[in-house]
């Protein structure tokens, strides 16, 4: 398991205190790395740093607001100041606002694509001089089926993630040769506070998603903490560009 051991390596996770975050956070640090949690809620933060540490683990939650470019920058600079540098960058934080697109203000669309979109890039270009230094580093964007999906409720939501996969492509051929690995997760439907909200608002969205699912049920947090582990791991340090579906078969139906 060498290969997969992340001691010794800082790991920052920008909405890491919950959902998919925080179940990447988790797989992270029990493979050995220190994780700074970014979120906006405090005490949500708080709470899901002092779990992870009860498991062990060096964890530390930091408040910002990803909207806002030097809150990015000011986080890299916070965890490269703490730990003595970054090796992992899980961009993650995001959020959707459910509407037919004719009914979106322009508002919202840039609400939508700030938060998913442009504060990757941020962090990416604010990570990128710090892992350039240290010999390399890993960088993960979520997207989500959505980069490959329509959906007639998440306009604003699905260009966002289309981008992040071009983001990954972009910034992976970019620094190869600094060393830089870039990948992007395509989460599928996870049970999260987020989904949740979806079947409320998606009339049906529970049992078309296990329908159409092959391991018929909706993924878990957990599910996504392998993936994590293995891109921010020198077992993927051949793997760069790519955009990997953990869905439980969801995006193979056609």
């Amino acid at each position: 398991m060498q290969p997969f051991d992340l001691s010794g390596r800082v790991a920052v996770v920008t909405g890491g205190n919950g959902g998919i975050g925080l179940g990447m956070a988790r797989g992270l640090a029990d493979a050995g790395a220190t994780v700074v949690i970014v979120g906006r809620d405090k005490e949500k933060s708080e709470a899901a740093a002092a779990d992870l540490r009860r498991g062990g683990a060096k964890v530390a939650g930091i408040v910002a607001d990803v909207t806002h470019e030097q809150s990015c920058r000011s986080v890299v600079a916070a965890a490269v100041q703490a730990f003595g540098g970054l090796d992992i960058l899980v961009n993650n934080a995001g959020i959707n606002i459910r509407k037919r697109p004719e009914e979106y203000t322009i508002q919202e669309w840039n609400t939508v694509l700030v938060t998913n979109l442009s504060s990757a890039f941020v962090f990416a270009q604010a990570a990128y001089p710090e892992m350039a230094r240290g010999g390399g580093g890993k960088i993960i964007n979520i997207g989500s089926m959505m980069s490959l999906f329509g959906a007639s409720f998440a306009a604003p939501y699905a260009a966002s993630k289309g981008g992040i996969v071009q983001l990954t492509r972009a910034l992976a051929t970019a620094w190869a040769k600094d060393n830089i690995q870039v990948n992007a997760v395509l989460p599928g439907w996870i049970d999260t506070e987020l989904t949740r909200t979806a079947r409320q608002q998606v009339e049906g969205l529970e049992e078309r998603v296990r329908a159409r699912t092959p391991v018929g049920r909706w993924g878990v947090p957990e599910d996504l903490a392998g993936i994590a582990v293995f891109l921010a791991s020198r077992a993927a340090d051949f793997v760069t560009g790519a955009a990997i579906p953990v869905d439980g078969g969801y995006s193979v139906q056609g």
